[in-house]
């Protein structure tokens, strides 16, 4: 009999010792799969026959599998070992998924183990995070699985915003292992949960006698660095006759950085005149008062009056400051001073034009903003203009001329010598940076659409080609550098063109810009020629993949994605694309269907094209059927579309299994499918090359570039990656080489998925993680595009 001590200081007894493993690859076994994350184990009799043998070593022994008790034989080298007091806790995660993703965070695994009752956590629940309390840790169970594990799960007490969401009061199957109120208790596997350090000197309860204005779980304001927070209490407790409070800030949403304030400094919501915080220090409006006056002063004049469709700005606590437009002018209930309704430039208001339940304008979400009309300032980089319409001259003087010459894209040694360093790019201005990102990708390295900048254009349209190939696409070209100033010349007239009064001030998506300026102005041919079966062929510019979530891929290259996108979807493309422009399966700026995805450096269209010749993927003839059943047969390879020779079409069908499955007559031209014959030379695979990457994060826009055959020849270029001044100041944009990359482009997928973003070197992670749109060409048919 063996115990092992659990981290909750209960002794469970064991009635023979097993050695636990988790896979992480996905593993086909027969007919099913066994996906990354699942658990399987042997007995300890076994694991040292196996490395004590006289005979051989061997890398596929025979495990138990935790799903269903089977036995499949597994390479040892996709798993990974667990000691027991791991497997039960991972053992409570049911997801596989999740579960291979919370080992790979080890910091939260760690968290979890050392985990105490009393302990304040978050709860992930119902896709709402709620705080609460640790009650209970440990079994649910009488007696162990089959496999001799015990399931860890933690009994948890919502509170603040969460009471009454739970499920029991502390009651599991009859048998009680807490108290809390009805409908405040939960019970949870580990991966619910985002652990709360516990202070250093033990969490002490307000006395009873003693009125305490907070509690745990509370939304709360206090100042951090003169900047007024917001954020949610994780803890009260006495030090040195002083009571404390822990409290977990908003801005901080992975739920691992907290701060200590004494309770006097700490004001609960309710008590906050939410909308106004910006003027909430008395002295940040004396610093206002001041800096208008200096600013009236070194103009020379007085401030022209502000009105609606005035352009302002707004100093913030903490000496930032934000711009937008007057939207309202009036008065709010509550208060007698001259209020003005803003709609900010950047997401950092409070509302939608919305206020205590009336509407006073429509903005987009969290652009909306309601502050005093004397702490607005008219937008210092627009003086000289009381228009609505953005003046952009100055830029701080880093307006440039145009360049008439006509130059080649930038490759190898000369984009490095050209483009490398600080002020180097396309200087982003006023939420460009998804305009710079993708100008810097469309032109800097590559030609594969440089007919949109000769091609004749009606007299309307003249101008807009002249200010892209003049003052944006010649001078990065041949100067490494394009000022805001002509970014800004194309915005506005993008603004007029589109007829969308925002295109100059407002973020927008790259798929926007490029649909507005190829389609409407320039008029190209589109990009991509479709069709799914035998339907009407339908014309885009860009392709935005969809598919269901699939399980089996963890990490999955752009390659993988088209396929199972244009499967799923039943199309095919009519004819080779001169440039292919995928938005990968991720929806709105948050949420992100894969945590990495690798960047296919060659895009195979060869089987994904209508009517072409392919090839038989067993023996490499001619193909003459097509089966998208076999595609997803995990008998075979992940990557290619399934198509066969008529022989090999029957040998794979004879199994009973595949004998139901539907085929598809591939329409090849004749002359390929005469002298058909084993590795046939003539069959050409179609493939396109990647150029470029837009990535996303945090609603910002950044770019990777490849600038040369090899896998090292990557740049990352960011328009606004530092800042010279403050509201009058400018961004700086910048352009570093990135050869890191091509570590993980090398990696093994298993090893690649252990990868933690935060550990990856330089800018990597970024392209893995972020990635948003993904550029390829076929150089041969730019030729005729």
């Amino acid at each position: 009999m063996t115990t092992v001590v659990m981290p909750f200081t209960c002794q469970l007894p064991r009635e023979y010792k097993n050695i636990y493993y988790i896979l992480t690859e996905n593993h086909p076994y027969g007919n099913k799969t066994f996906p990354a994350g699942t658990m399987c184990y042997l007995n300890e009799r076994t694991y040292l026959q196996h490395i004590s043998s006289d005979l051989p070593p061997t890398r596929f022994w025979k495990f138990v599998m935790l799903v269903d008790d089977s036995v499949a034989t597994m390479d040892v080298e996709t798993l990974q070992p667990l000691n027991s007091s791991v497997a039960d806790f991972l053992s409570a995660i049911s997801n596989p998924e999740e579960r291979l993703n919370f080992f790979l965070e080890k910091h939260g695994l760690d968290a979890a183990m050392k985990a105490q009752p009393g302990q304040q956590v978050l709860v992930d629940l119902d896709q709402q995070t709620f705080p609460g309390t640790i009650s209970y840790i440990g079994k649910l169970h009488w007696r162990p699985l089959p496999s001799g594990l015990w399931p860890v799960y933690f009994g948890v007490e919502l509170q603040g915003d969460g009471e009454g969401k739970g499920s029991c009061d502390g009651v599991f199957h009859g048998r009680e292992y807490f108290k809390c109120k009805q409908n405040c208790g939960v019970f949870l596997p580990c991966n619910k949960l985002r652990f709360v350090p516990a202070p250093e000197n033990d969490a002490v309860k307000p006395d009873a006698t003693v009125p305490v204005p907070v509690k745990v779980g509370d939304s709360v304001g206090f100042y951090l660095d003169d900047l007024f927070t917001r954020g949610i209490v994780m803890s009260v407790f006495k030090e040195d006759n002083t009571w404390m409070v822990k409290i977990c800030p908003e801005e901080e949403a992975s739920g691992d950085v907290f701060r200590v304030i004494p309770m006097d400094s700490v004001v609960k919501q309710e008590l906050l005149f939410s909308d106004f915080e910006v003027e909430a220090d008395s002295r940040h409006q004396e610093h206002v008062k001041r800096k208008r006056s200096e600013s009236s002063e070194d103009l020379g004049t007085k401030l022209p009056s502000l009105g609606v469709n005035s352009v302002v700005q707004i100093n913030m606590d903490g000496g930032h400051s934000v711009t937008g437009t007057i939207r309202w002018i009036g008065s709010l209930s509550k208060t007698s001073q001259k209020m003005a309704g803003v709609e900010l430039d950047e997401e950092k208001g409070s509302s939608d034009g919305e206020w205590q339940g009336v509407r006073y304008f429509t903005c987009p979400p969290k652009r909306g903003l309601f502050v005093k009309l004397e702490s607005c300032q008219p937008d210092m980089r627009f003086q000289g203009s009381s228009h609505t319409s953005v003046e952009h001259t100055g830029f701080s003087g880093l307006d440039a001329p145009e360049v008439l010459s006509n130059s080649p894209p930038l490759r190898e040694d000369a984009a490095v010598r050209v483009l490398q360093g600080r002020m180097r790019g396309i200087q982003g201005h006023c939420n460009s940076c998804y305009m710079d990102a993708a100008l810097f990708s469309l032109f800097s390295c590559t030609s594969v659409l440089d007919s949109m900048l000769y091609k004749p254009s009606l007299p309307p349209d003249e101008h807009v080609q002249k200010i892209l190939r003049d003052k944006i696409v010649n001078p990065l070209r041949q100067n490494g550098f394009v000022a805001a100033g002509s970014v800004m010349d194309l915005r506005c007239q993008l603004t007029e063109k589109g007829q969308c009064s925002s295109f100059a001030t407002s973020e927008k998506d790259p798929e926007e810009f490029l649909n507005l300026i190829m389609h409407r102005i320039f008029g190209i041919e589109p990009l991509l020629k479709l069709q799914s079966g035998r339907q009407k062929e339908q014309e885009c510019y860009c392709y935005q993949i969809f598919m269901d979530k699939q399980e089996d891929l963890v990490v999955p290259n752009v390659q993988q994605l088209v396929e199972h996108s244009f499967l799923s979807s039943d199309l095919k493309l009519v004819e080779i694309p001169s440039c292919f422009i995928l938005q990968m399966p991720r929806f709105g700026k948050e949420y992100k269907m894969f945590s990495k995805i690798i960047p296919s450096l060659e895009l195979d269209i060869t089987d994904l094209l209508l009517d072409s010749p392919r090839e038989c993927f067993v023996c490499g003839a001619v193909a003459t059927q097509e089966c998208s059943a076999c595609f997803k047969d995990k008998m075979f390879a992940d990557v290619g579309l399934k198509q066969y020779c008529d022989s090999c079409c029957r040998q794979a069908h004879s199994h009973y299994q595949r004998k139901t499955h539907q085929l598809t007559r591939l329409h090849t031209p004749e002359e390929f499918c005469k002298g058909n014959h084993l590795g046939s030379p003539w069959v050409p695979r179609e493939k396109l090359e990647l150029f470029a990457v837009l990535c996303i994060e945090t609603s910002h826009y950044v770019s990777f570039v490849k600038y040369g055959p090899q896998k090292e020849n990557w740049m990352f270029f960011d328009s606004m990656a530092d800042r010279h001044g403050d509201e009058n100041g400018y961004n700086i944009p910048t352009v570093t080489l990135c050869p890191e990359v091509a570590k993980y482009l090398e990696m093994p997928v298993a090893a690649l998925a252990r990868e933690q973003p935060r550990d990856m070197e330089g800018v990597a992670k970024r392209l893995f993680c972020d990635a948003y749109m993904y550029m390829y060409q076929s150089k041969k048919m730019a030729l005729y595009k």
